[in-house]
């Protein structure tokens, strides 16, 4: 009965969250099985991927504006317009710099449609209540991008069913965000950046911040392409990348819960290190359901990354630093995805598909590498409680704000702030 209760203000939205990620989450792994069929290298989709999350970083700046200005509805139905359209057009204008072009204007859009859906989702759910809807936010996102691989069976990606497909969907997120009656909420400004001071005090998180980004990215972008060169057909790419996001639905709980009773940059160093591990032994993989297993486990590792990094950062800040801290993750997470599948596209045109686990590896690995040597030379003081772990995928800084808002009270003590956070030892 309570979660029918949480569920009736907000069973609306969640409703056009799984009808977006649907059409989103097909459209990114239709595009690069597409790209493969046109003849665009590695290298070229890598370029054309990279734009949209520059599009993505880019309206992290500009969606709270453009809500103030137009209101929740209408900018929803204007950002929406332009991701199905932009869908559209792919399949009309097959053509490397266009690709480039409505990529960067379609990942502008989708992050103010998550800025919508996220700020409505705040401002609908108490606060005692924020981390449950937060929670079944992210099954529903996690279950629409496995749900949306499997949709590449409906028709052949060098057809023209799929891209109308993708637009058909995303329109639809429009009808239950359009029909409420409820109100619409207010969204404050972006929060003054602290960039600089959140690199000198936290390091670590920073840069499991973009690591993450530079995994992550890379994985959506490249892995269809790798899937391909391995002899998958269409179903065999969509098995992979479900295998992956299951993985990161099903692993990233308890292995954040875990981390919220123990040493967290600890847990974080375990995961890069068996993620690196896994990544190298994927190539090795003897049978298409031991490769399915590894990259099941591997997606668990590499998604809880970032969301461990945004749980570290809370670790050591104070309630009032939390919002602007989290919204600086959010762009340092979404330059690494910007450059991902440049420099895994590029590896992967040099040295063949193979090079996509190398180079997960190899990142995986330096960031491990890092945070032993910050461990091991380098103390940091945490003022305060654990912040309590939660889930993430690719949001926009409205979802993290709903995360810190929950925290905040029990973090710190009103007269509790953060000094000097790194303490050189006798080594130095």
């Amino acid at each position: 009965m309570q979660t029918l209760a949480l569920l009736r203000p907000i069973q609306a939205i969640l409703f056009s969250v799984a009808l977006l990620l649907l059409g989103n989450g097909l459209l990114n792994t239709l595009l690069t099985v597409r790209g493969v069929s046109e003849g665009f290298s590695s290298a070229t989709l890598g370029f054309i991927m990279s734009s949209n999350f520059i599009g993505f970083v880019c309206g992290t700046w500009i969606s709270a504006p453009l809500i103030n200005r137009m209101g929740h509805i209408r900018t929803f139905a204007f950002c929406a317009s332009l991701c199905a359209s932009a869908a559209l057009l792919h399949i009309i204008l097959i053509d490397v710099f266009a690709w480039i072009v409505l990529r960067f204007i379609y990942g502008l859009s989708y992050v103010t449609l998550l800025t919508v859906i996220e700020s409505w989702l705040n401002s609908q759910s108490a606060p005692h209540e924020r981390g449950r809807v937060f929670a079944l936010y992210m099954v529903v996102s996690l279950a629409a991008l496995a749900i949306a691989q499997q949709m590449l069976r409906l028709a052949s990606p060098e057809g023209y069913f799929l891209f109308a497909f993708v637009s058909i969907l995303i329109c639809w997120a429009l009808l239950p965000i359009t029909i409420t009656r409820r109100p619409q909420p207010e969204i404050s400004d972006r929060p003054k950046s602290s960039l600089k001071a959140l690199v000198g005090f936290a390091p670590l998180a920073v840069s499991a911040a973009i690591f993450s980004g530079l995994i992550v990215g890379a994985f959506w972008s490249m892995t269809p392409i790798y899937a391909m060169r391995l002899g998958f057909d269409t179903a065999g790419i969509a098995l992979v990348m479900s295998a992956a996001i299951l993985g990161g639905a099903a692993l990233q709980i308890p292995i954040g819960r875990y981390s919220d009773t123990h040493d967290r940059p600890k847990v974080m160093t375990w995961v890069l290190v068996i993620a690196a591990i896994i990544a190298v032994i994927i190539p090795l993989a003897p049978t298409r359901s031991i490769l399915l297993v590894l990259y099941f486990l591997w997606g668990g590792l590499a998604f809880a990354v970032y969301p461990l990094a945004i749980a570290m950062l809370i670790d050591q800040l104070t309630p009032e630093e939390i919002v602007s801290g989290s919204s600086d993750m959010l762009v340092l997470h979404g330059i690494g995805y910007a450059f991902a599948p440049v420099l895994a596209g590029g590896l992967m045109t040099m040295f063949g598909g193979f090079a996509l686990q190398l180079y997960s590896a190899a990142v995986l690995a330096t960031l491990a590498a890092f945070f032993i040597y910050r461990r091991r030379h380098i103390t940091d003081l945490v003022a305060g409680r654990a912040a309590h772990f939660e889930p993430m995928v690719q949001t926009s800084e409205q979802a993290l704000s709903i995360v810190t808002e929950e925290v905040q009270p029990d973090l710190f003590d009103e007269s509790e702030t953060y000094t000097d956070v790194t303490q050189q030892d006798e080594h130095q």
